[in-house]
């Protein structure tokens, strides 16, 4: 069917339609209350264009529609449509990374990680904690003050002894009986619920109460316990700022314009607390013709499709789709939601801010770009869900050829920068043969046992060149020492692609890679790890290469020692530039006997070399023509 005859048959009732070039790309999605009407107006010559839809227009080659039976339908579906496709002539809702929540796990002893993915997987999620750096903070605050688990283990309360975390007043060690009951557990998560809900005064009220309890049946060290919860509990809701009525569940929205250049600002208000803020940019949209109502409507419809509904949202300006879409978050929260335009007062006033906040983020953003490594480790604890941020960093590799020479190589880096001093080279002692694995477990072993004797700071966070089987063997080691807390990633290659990484693999939760951007900076980071830790091993490994060359060469020699050979070695440096030397270069780090020995030696070995190479050359075919 033509496209003229497309048209003709359109129906008048409401649904998407979507627009297709010649390669049958999707490069527009809409919504339409008469499809009809609203599809046919593209390819009306005599309506006034913009340029952008111009342009759009003019590459239009197909269309296809979707009938719907209430606009909400068509909003909701178009709004999944457009997230499904990105269409390249829609406004998309993008940013550099989703939106930041703390999760308690849905384990049998769960513990709090940030992620940036919602899952349906039982967990509960509490946010938003914007900027990243709150959430850090928050998760901080809890790991310290109810000393939750942060290990992967499985939890059986079997283990003889706790880890390290333990006797730092940091874990409740519930894989040890004796030392934290089932129940114990149960009840610090229960109060960590609360605290990210912000029932602070409900979690002061409990707390008191117990302190009470132990104090009047004279356990005074569990007292004075939940006193200290209480008090901190407290400190912790006097700090909050901007709070209004404890009802209060707001959004609000504002944004700054320059061209085709747009920074979009959101403020969270949960409990009657901001708690945090997100940022949106664009950088491609019509410079000619900006439909504020269209945009604001767009923005809202894909990103309440996903997000956490609240009962308000308040807006810089209205449009068209409000009334429809308010329909659709009433239903979805199951309370009555409202937008809100604000005129005048404190609410106004709330927008303006927002607004200022946006023009702010768009200097920083079009106009400063740089890098900030404390932000990129930030974004690495909350890709790899770690516990506390990432400043001390070290990596692991092993290296060999058939298991000869087999070494290891450790790096240390230090808020993103590496830290030479505390590099490592090991020579594998244990392992015959090409076990990397063994060699790796080898390696882990003794480099935390050598820190734990010297009572050096140990890493947040351990990076392992290898998959499965090298993080298990780096764990087991880990595990000997008591250091399951530190968390251990493995940094997995692409097959044949050796220089490259392709995803993450983290300890005990292998069946979740982590995949990222290859040109996020995060990324760069974990590559220039990565890199230095091969550069460093493989340097050591040819290293040890060059030395067990230069000892079996010189074997042959008689009269050249042990001692001989290292001085030789130390002054020279490589077997190339000792056969290349003469008696007198020779002569005063071994004698002028054994200078000529060695010259003898390499000048007979040369002789043997160019006389094997001319009986190769006359034992070839002759190939030219009589």
């Amino acid at each position: 069917m033509s496209l003229a005859e497309k048209l003709k048959n359109l129906p008048v009732g409401c649904g998407v339609y979507i627009h297709k070039n010649k390669a049958g790309k999707i490069i527009y999605i809409g919504k339409a209350k008469n499809l009809r009407n609203r599809v046919r107006h593209y390819f009306q010559s005599s309506r006034n264009m913009d340029g952008k839809t111009r342009r759009l227009v003019s590459q239009i080659d197909d269309f296809e529609f979707i009938v719907v039976d209430t606009e909400a339908e068509a909003l909701v579906l178009e709004s999944n449509l457009i997230k499904k496709h990105k269409p390249r002539y829609n406004v998309f809702l993008k940013d550099d990374k989703q939106y930041p929540h703390i999760k308690i796990t849905n384990e049998e002893y769960p513990k709090i990680v940030i992620t940036r993915k919602i899952l349906r997987d039982g967990a509960k999620y509490h946010g938003p904690f914007l900027p990243a750096a709150l959430a850090r903070r928050t998760i901080d605050l809890v790991n310290r003050t109810f000393q939750l688990r942060t290990c992967s283990i499985e939890i059986d309360g079997k283990l003889p002894r706790p880890c390290l975390e333990y006797h730092l007043k940091r874990c409740l060690a519930p894989c040890v009986r004796e030392l934290c009951k089932p129940e114990e557990y149960r009840e610090a998560v229960e109060d960590v619920k609360l605290l990210l809900d912000g029932k602070n005064d409900q979690l002061a009220g409990d707390l008191e109460k117990r302190m009470w309890h132990f104090a009047e049946n004279h356990n005074y060290e569990l007292a004075a316990k939940y006193r200290d919860l209480r008090k901190t509990v407290l400190a912790l809701d006097e700090r909050q700022k901007m709070a209004t009525s404890p009802d209060r569940d707001v959004d609000m929205f504002g944004y700054y314009r320059e061209g085709a250049r747009l920074a979009l600002q959101l403020f969270t208000m949960r409990e009657g607390k901001i708690v945090g803020r997100r940022e949106f940019f664009w950088e491609d949209l019509s410079e000619e013709v900006f439909d504020q109502s269209e945009f604001l409507g767009e923005v809202l419809a894909q990103y309440y499709s996903t997000d956490y509904v609240p009962l308000e949202i308040h807006v810089p300006h209205d449009f068209d789709d409000r009334k429809t879409l308010e329909q659709i978050l009433t239903e979805r929260r199951g309370r009555r939601v409202l937008i809100h335009e604000p005129k005048r007062g404190q609410k106004a006033e709330m927008i303006a801010l927002v607004e200022t906040n946006a023009k702010i983020a768009f200097e920083q953003r079009f106009r400063v770009l740089k890098s900030d490594t404390k932000k990129m480790l930030g974004e690495l604890q909350e890709i790899l869900e770690l516990p506390y941020f990432p400043e001390r960093i070290e990596s692991f590799d092993i290296s060999n050829i058939q298991g000869a020479e087999n070494v290891a190589g450790i790096v240390h880096f230090e808020n993103g920068k590496p830290n030479r001093a505390e590099y490592r080279r090991y020579k594998i002692k244990t392992v015959e043969g090409a076990d990397d694995f063994a060699s790796m477990h080898e390696a882990v072993f003794r480099r935390y046992r050598r820190q734990l004797e010297e009572e050096k700071p140990l890493p947040d966070l351990v990076f392992i060149d290898g998959g499965k089987g090298q993080i298990s063997a780096a764990a087991a080691a880990m595990q000997k020492l008591d250091l399951e807390m530190i968390p251990i990633v493995g940094l997995v290659k692409p097959p044949r692609r050796h220089n490259e990484i392709s995803h993450l693999l983290k300890f005990g939760n292998e069946s979740h890679p982590v995949e990222f951007d290859p040109k996020s900076p995060v990324f760069r980071l974990v590559q220039q790890i990565r890199d230095e830790t091969h550069r460093v091993a493989v340097s050591y490994h040819r290293k040890r290469r060059e030395m067990r060359d230069f000892t079996s060469e010189l074997t042959a020699i008689p009269g050249v020692g042990e001692k001989r050979k290292m001085k030789l070695l130390r002054n020279l440096g490589s077997i190339e530039r000792i056969a290349q030397a003469t008696v007198d270069e020779l002569s005063p780090f071994v004698g002028k006997k054994a200078a000529i020995d060695i010259v003898e030696h390499f000048d007979r070995q040369r002789k043997l070399a160019g006389a094997a190479g001319k009986n190769s050359d006359s034992s070839a075919p002759n190939n030219k023509r009589n």
